[in-house]
């Protein structure tokens, strides 16, 4: 059996690294392919190739004489690469059982409760890390951050009563001055506009009023790794929020008379997958497939941010777009336009870095509204992750109050975090948070609701999409070789009046030297 010591931590590696150790080693041939299965893995993972990692770690439990706690712990931090908290807890548990003293198992369980927001159970899991490994200063900075959440859950609990207005109704963008700046400004001048046209500066951030040129202009400027001023930020995000407050909870969509994309003649809508920060690999779907406009639409199907450095640039770009013409793009929420998510996979770092506080404070307002799902022609549902387990009417979703951070389980929940499975029924989700629903939910679903597709995404695919349940679900995934590491392709869809999916398929671009998660802070060093 392979085991882990504790009086040997001089010698081993920290409690958020690989287990590539071994005390002790079986002469069982079970054993040394267990052993050889390990490191495999180990190097498949440290290579970003995830999933081949994975694989390998469960070939190795399967080979392993008996339970061990290092390689459960390994596949667990494989899962938690790939976001399968439910899969990862489980694997920790394991772990546990099989060597209480084997401080990783409950280093990978707390990161993972942690990212579900269950903080408390994350304190008590770090504790036991500091307890095991009392020298480790990583192991001390994990659980110091959790009781500090905790605290302050606490502390928000016994003021909810004294809630005070959004910041986005307080906060007056006149107070923030324009000096210094040599970037584009709204009203296409060379200076800002002074204080007696604060109300036509206003305006022109306002809902179909906001010049395109300026737009182009901005996402020039993104491109060369400069920002718009924050007064500009402001207002855009104050105006998003109102906006998308106006919307109801599902959209629909509908394929525009002409087109103006450069590939393809027939009139179309064009959805897209998870972005994740990657700017330069949205920049070259708008260089295949042409900017948006109201006869190019497009559906950008939500994780518009985290993980990718450049968050800031896609997110302002689709809102900015959003502003000059609100027919030409579409935005669903997903499961990382949420607070926990922003904290841990970097975008709340990046924002504070690039711009402040206030600035984060404000995009959470606006992901709070963000609609949920889209309908295209009254054929095809799009949403991030996936669909309830019981079939709910199209009126329901459209009615789901908005407003807030997404609930652990309910209709909101199932739409950003479930996945789909290849057998029938239900099953807790490998994620820890929704369900995995199977073709005969998928067809009961799109049966009582008369669509004939549903689109989703949430998930990488090695070639950008697929195929499942007998054609019934997509999964559609755009961001290319994700986090830089796995070597998957970007693909987006074209719905013509046919409504039959097109796909295309595109490699990653290169971009300035700032890798995945570089501001991801704190907790982010866990994932």
């Amino acid at each position: 059996n392979i085991r882990y010591h504790p009086k040997m931590s001089s010698t081993t590696p920290p409690v958020n690294e690989l287990s590539p150790e071994t005390s002790e080693k079986e002469e069982s041939p079970e054993a040394t392919k267990s052993l050889e299965l390990k490191d495999k893995g180990n190097k498949a993972l440290i290579a970003g190739r995830i999933l081949e990692a994975i694989a390998a770690y469960t070939e190795a439990i399967e080979c392993s004489p008996k339970p061990n706690a290092i390689l459960l712990s390994n596949r667990a931090q494989a899962y938690i690469k790939v976001e399968n908290y439910g899969l990862a807890i489980s694997d920790a548990t394991d772990a546990i059982e099989a060597d209480v003293n084997y401080p990783k198992a409950y280093y990978r369980r707390g990161t993972c409760e942690f990212a579900l927001s269950k903080n408390k159970a994350a304190r008590k899991d770090f504790r036991m890390v500091c307890k095991l490994k009392p020298r480790d200063k990583d192991a001390r900075a994990k659980f110091a951050a959790c009781d500090k959440l905790v605290k302050e859950a606490a502390f928000s609990a016994a003021i909810v009563s004294l809630a005070t207005a959004p910041l986005s109704d307080t906060f007056d963008p006149n107070s923030i001055l324009v000096a210094g700046y040599d970037g584009p400004h709204p009203n296409g001048g060379d200076v800002a506009m002074g204080d007696k046209e604060a109300e036509q500066e206003d305006f022109l951030f306002s809902p179909g009023n906001m010049p395109m040129s300026f737009v182009m202009a901005a996402i020039d400027r993104f491109k060369d790794q400069k920002l718009i001023h924050k007064r500009y930020v402001v207002r855009l995000l104050i105006h998003c929020r109102r906006y998308f407050q106006t919307l109801p909870s599902l959209l629909d969509v509908s394929i525009p008379d002409t087109t103006d994309s450069p590939n393809n003649k027939e009139p179309h809508v064009t959805v897209c997958g998870d972005t994740h920060g990657q700017f330069y690999d949205v920049l070259n779907i708008f260089s295949i497939n042409g900017t948006p406009s109201a006869t190019n639409p497009y559906v950008f199907n939500g994780d518009f941010v985290d993980r990718g450095s450049f968050s800031v640039e896609v997110i302002l770009t689709f809102l900015l777009l959003k502003m000059a013409c609100p027919q030409c793009i579409y935005l669903t929420r997903g499961n990382h336009e949420t607070k926990n998510m922003n904290r841990i996979y970097g975008f709340e770092g990046e924002v504070k870095h690039k711009y402040d506080d206030k600035v984060f404070d404000l995009f959470l307002e606006v992901f709070c509204q963000l609609p949920l799902a889209v309908v295209i022609e009254n054929k095809v549902f799009v949403t991030h992750g996936g669909i309830p387990v019981q079939p709910v009417t199209l009126d329901t979703i459209r009615k789901i109050k908005r407003g807030c951070e997404p609930p652990e389980s309910g209709l909101m929940s199932d739409l950003l975090w479930s996945d789909p499975q290849p057998f029938p029924g239900k099953s807790p989700s490998k994620r820890g948070v929704g369900f995995a629903f199977g073709p005969d939910i998928t067809e009961a679903f799109l049966e009582k609701n008369h669509l004939e597709l549903l689109v989703r995404s949430h998930e990488v695919k090695d070639e950008g999409y697929l195929v499942e349940h007998g054609g019934k679900t997509i999964t559609i995934f755009s961001a290319p070789n994700y986090c830089d590491s796995m070597g998957n392709k970007g693909a987006f869809i074209h719905f013509e009046k046919h409504m039959q999916p097109k796909f295309t398929q595109y490699e990653s671009v290169p971009h300035p030297s700032i890798g995945p998660m570089a501001y991801a802070a704190g907790m982010g060093s866990l994932f």
